[in-house]
């Protein structure tokens, strides 16, 4: 009955008595099921038909299922806002293993070329993650559950996302994919923060402010902006970081659109790191900057940029210029830590911590300090005393041996990584845009000192996909250099060669 309609065209199949039989019937069931379900299984079967799509694309694309991890390491913490009790983070975990059943059926047939990841950065990602798994057997760890949950944002997000990327993620076409999602949700990202600044939290944001939130995100009856983020300082940080990369990625690269578009990006982040009154972020972008500078290997762009610099500093230190806008104000206490009680109370608790610390190599186990501490093991030691740096959190939970290894793989990565772009890259605007991937990632280094960001949502899946296209980005110049002598936009997502 059926093989009749295989040479037709769609409009004809429709007008086939066996296809509007099946449709009646199909129409009939969803009638009945809606009827009996209501409106709950009427959006669950609404939604059903985008989601089939959805995964055929990911089992086609794995790819997708990349940008989907990008997504929602924007949006996930956001998400528990709104729907309480369900674990979003875990999503992120969920589609990077499902990328990798995705990568493997979409070559099933085709031989996976595996010496795309036989490289000094994955070897990096495994020494890393290899240690970290070892902590499971460090004696003054007090829960091996908060182990699990901690060590996803240290090392595992890491170990699988750098693979992938080296996979999946070597076109040039999908690095511009990648900066236009980094954008857009940024830009998102500000605007959000705008609107719980300007107009108000919504309910939900303002129930998390009443139950948990305030303490730390309403100082002196200011509301520090956090958007769809965890909190104010993985705002803070991560715009700023959006800010270097779209401000550096506008000046290099090519085409009206993408620079009108990077700028607004570069113009929203530094805007968002503003109202989210963290004063740590502030380092993003002048440590991003000062990289940028001396990337360029240009004696007057040393100068000027420098100068710049200097203003910045001077204008934050040495003056009350701004002194009534709260966010200015916020923020110039970051220069001036001999008036900030803060910064003081942070000595006095790494002074503890090195006390601690002396007989414990290893620290005190992954998870033991922070909100993982303060769920699972209240009663430990790591979890009374704050933290807040990410370098320090290291160094309380894995110990000195850990803070250096993990110092080590980080600067590593930002060495060979200068040297490609120095030495190696010769294409002007690939070399501008690979630079600002450094930039942003030296810069959340930077504001790692101070907060926690380098190993959260959304940052740490952008820097460790940044890293990868950095490795790569001998590879991509090829694709660059090919593409524009044929005449073609080494941009553009059409590109099939």
């Amino acid at each position: 009955m059926f093989s009749s309609l295989k040479d037709k065209t769609g409009s004809e199949k429709l007008q086939h008595p066996a296809i509007i039989l099946l449709l009646v019937i199909a129409a009939v069931v969803l009638g009945y099921i809606i009827a009996k379900g209501g409106l709950i299984v009427s959006l669950a079967l609404l939604g059903l038909f985008p989601a089939i799509i959805f995964f055929n694309r990911f089992l086609n694309d794995p790819r997708v299922g990349l940008y989907t991890i990008v997504i929602l390491g924007f949006i996930a913490i956001g998400l528990t806002r709104y729907i309480r009790n369900v674990p979003f983070g875990l999503s992120v975990d969920g589609f990077l293993v499902l990328t990798y059943v995705a990568i493997f059926f979409r070559y099933f047939y085709e031989k996976i070329k595996w010496d795309q990841i036989n490289r000094d950065l994955v070897l990096l990602a495994l020494l890393w993650f290899g240690y970290t798994l070892l902590q499971l057997f460090n004696p003054d760890a007090l829960s091996r559950t908060s182990w699990f949950y901690a060590m996803r944002g240290i090392s595992l997000y890491m170990l699988l996302l750098i693979p992938i990327g080296f996979l999946i993620f070597n076109r040039l076409r999908y690095l511009i994919i990648f900066l236009y999602l980094w954008g857009i949700f940024s830009i998102l990202g500000t605007l959000k923060g705008l609107q719980q600044l300007y107009i108000g939290p919504d309910s939900a944001e303002q129930f998390w402010l009443d139950t948990v939130g305030a303490v730390t995100h309403i100082l002196f009856g200011e509301l520090r902006a956090f958007s769809f983020f965890s909190d104010a300082g993985q705002f803070g940080a991560a715009q700023g970081a959006a800010g270097v990369v779209g401000l550096i990625v506008a000046l290099n690269i090519k085409g009206l659109h993408n620079k009108v578009f990077f700028t607004i990006m570069g113009i929203s982040g530094l805007w968002g790191m503003m109202i989210s009154g963290t004063r740590g972020a502030m380092i993003v972008p002048m440590v991003g900057g000062i990289t940028y500078i001396l990337l360029r290997k240009n004696f007057r762009a040393v100068v000027i940029g420098g100068l710049f610099l200097a203003l910045v500093y001077a204008f934050f230190a040495y003056t009350y210029i701004g002194q009534s806008n709260s966010q200015i104000r916020r923020m110039r206490t970051a220069f001036r830590p001999a008036e900030d009680e803060s910064y003081l109370v942070r000595l006095e608790n790494r002074r503890i911590l090195s006390g601690y610390l002396g007989s414990r190599p290893f620290g005190g186990g992954i998870g033991s300090a922070g909100d993982w501490g303060k769920r699972f093991s209240p009663q430990g030691f790591l979890a009374q005393i704050a933290t807040d740096s990410w370098y320090v959190q290291i160094w309380a939970e894995q110990g000195i041996v850990g803070l250096i290894l993990h110092l080590f793989i980080l600067s590593y990565i930002l060495i060979k990584g200068s040297f490609i772009i120095m030495f190696r890259l010769k294409e002007p605007e690939l070399r501008g845009v690979v630079s600002a991937l450094m930039a942003g990632f030296t810069g959340i280094m930077g504001a790692s000192y101070g907060n926690g960001v380098l190993g959260q949502m959304p940052t740490g899946i952008l820097i460790y996909l940044s890293w990868v296209i950095i490795f790569i980005s001998q590879q991509l110049e090829r694709e660059y250099i090919y593409l524009t002598a044929k005449g073609l936009n080494p941009w553009s997502i059409k590109n099939t060669t």
